[in-house]
Formats: C-alpha cells, structure tokens, sequence
C-alpha cells in the first residue's frame, strides 16, 4: 500500500495544514509561501497518477483517497481565497466549482451504485478544469500585484465555466440513468 504515488498523494493531504497555517502567518510573504506550497500540492497530483501508470503502481487506496486529497486541498484554498478578498466576485465562482465537486461526487458514487462508474469516470475536460482551478488559486494565493490578481480572477471565472460545462456532461451521460425510475 505504501508506494511512491500513495506516499506522494498522503503527503498532499499533510500539506493542507502546513498551506493553512503559513497562509496566516504574520509575515509580509506568507501569502507567497502558501501559494508556493500549494503549487507544491498541485505537482505532487499530476505525479502520484503518473507514476502510478510508469511504475504500475495503481492501488484501490490511490484510486480512492487521491481524488479527496485533491478535493480537500482545493477547497481549502478556496476557502482561504473566499475569505481573503470577501467579495462577491471570487465567492460565486468558488461556490460555483465547491457545489459541483458535490454534485459530481454524489453523481459518481450513485453511478457506482448501479454498476455505470464509467459512465461518469474523469474526462480531459474535468482535467482541464482542474488546471484552470491550480492556476487561478495559486494566483489568489500568490496575490503578488494587481495584474496576477486580475489574471487569476480570470482564471478562476474560466474555472468556473469549465466546471459548470463538465458537470453538465457528467449529467448528461448520466441523465438516462438518473431519470429511469425502473433503475436500481
């Protein structure tokens, strides 16, 4: 159980406090070191599913507790971010990706239930959205001058609107399923 990929995704999940407590920090560069930490997050979850495809290191563990890791630190960030500009602008769209991580997941779960997991399983569109999602955090993190917020914000709006268009393809290769009342 303890190969590199799952060591890799545990040491993601011991970030999320680390990233936590260096955000709020009373030091000038805090922020940047959160942001640091949480770019760190982010390769780590590009390299635990790599390698576990290079080495043929695939387990039920990292099937299961690397999707939650990412989860779990994303929303983390997104709650920091949320609460760090207390505006409108960033809280929608946050809300936005938030509520359809919870839908998705329910939706998977559900799926799983009556034996269509593929149906719904992650696509380059849901692999995308989560790029748009570590690039925009990791700018509202960073919050290094008013261009990278900008760039963020933009980034996190793109965010939003890939997650909203993947979640409606989730829905849709779904839908038959969901809306079938004679389905288990």
């Amino acid at each position: 159980m303890w190969n590199i990929p799952n060591l890799l995704t545990s040491f993601r999940i011991l970030l999320i406090p680390v990233f936590l407590i260096v955000f709020y920090l009373p030091y000038e560069h805090a922020s940047a070191l959160a942001a640091l930490i949480f770019v760190l997050a982010a390769i780590t979850d590009a390299l635990d599913g790599w390698v576990a495809r290079k080495l043929d290191q695939m387990t039920k563990f990292g099937a299961f507790f690397d999707p939650v890791a990412d989860k779990i630190m994303v929303a983390a960030a997104l709650i920091v971010v949320v609460e760090d500009f207390s505006s409108l602008w960033i809280t929608v769209p946050a809300l936005i990706i938030i509520s359809r991580e919870l839908i998705v997941s329910a939706l998977r779960e559900w799926m799983a239930e009556i034996g269509k997991r593929a149906t719904v399983a992650v696509s380059s569109l849901g692999k995308l959205k989560t790029v748009a999602q570590m690039v925009a955090l990791t700018g509202l993190l960073w919050q290094a001058n008013n261009a990278i917020i900008v760039l963020a914000t933009i980034a996190l709006y793109v965010s939003a609107i890939l997650t909203l268009w993947s979640m409606y393809v989730y829905m849709d290769s779904a839908w038959k399923d969901l809306t079938d009342d004679n389905a288990p």
